[in-house]
């Protein structure tokens, strides 16, 4: 597969996955923030363990001292991630919500609501925490 036809298969699976969240509850939608968190925790010496890797690569490769920095994954670091998407959680969901309403002179009701606005693709390099904070 190359890289362009793996990039289409992950969008549309992140669009399929995006219609499913958007008909989820708020508590659903909080449920699985908390379980990223937990899987993010529980996973984390997988996580530093692949991080090292990069890291042995990124050295292979001469990367500047603060781009390594930027890459490194540690404890810590890992524990940050889980607790942003915990925070992110803890937040007032904000779908659904009406933002503005009006009522026209025909008589009309006019209201902006909050909703999902699809998926969106990020490119991005050396900075791990970006996927969850992205998610």
């Amino acid at each position: 597969m190359s890289s362009q036809e793996l990039v289409g298969h992950l969008a549309d699976t992140a669009r399929r996955a995006a219609r499913t969240l958007t008909i989820a509850s708020a508590a659903q939608r909080r449920a699985a923030l908390l379980a990223i968190a937990d899987a993010i925790d529980a996973r984390s010496p997988e996580i530093i363990a692949a991080n090292e890797k990069d890291m042995v690569r990124g050295r292979i490769a001469e990367l500047n001292s603060s781009l390594l920095d930027r890459l490194l994954l540690n404890t810590e670091r890992v524990a940050g991630i889980a607790n942003g998407a915990r925070q992110v959680a803890a937040l007032d969901d904000p779908l659904g919500k009406i933002l503005r309403e009006s009522v026209l002179p025909n008589g009309i009701e006019l209201k902006q609501v909050s909703v999902p606005f699809g998926v969106i693709g990020m490119v991005y390099e050396a900075r791990p925490n970006v996927t969850v904070d992205a998610a």
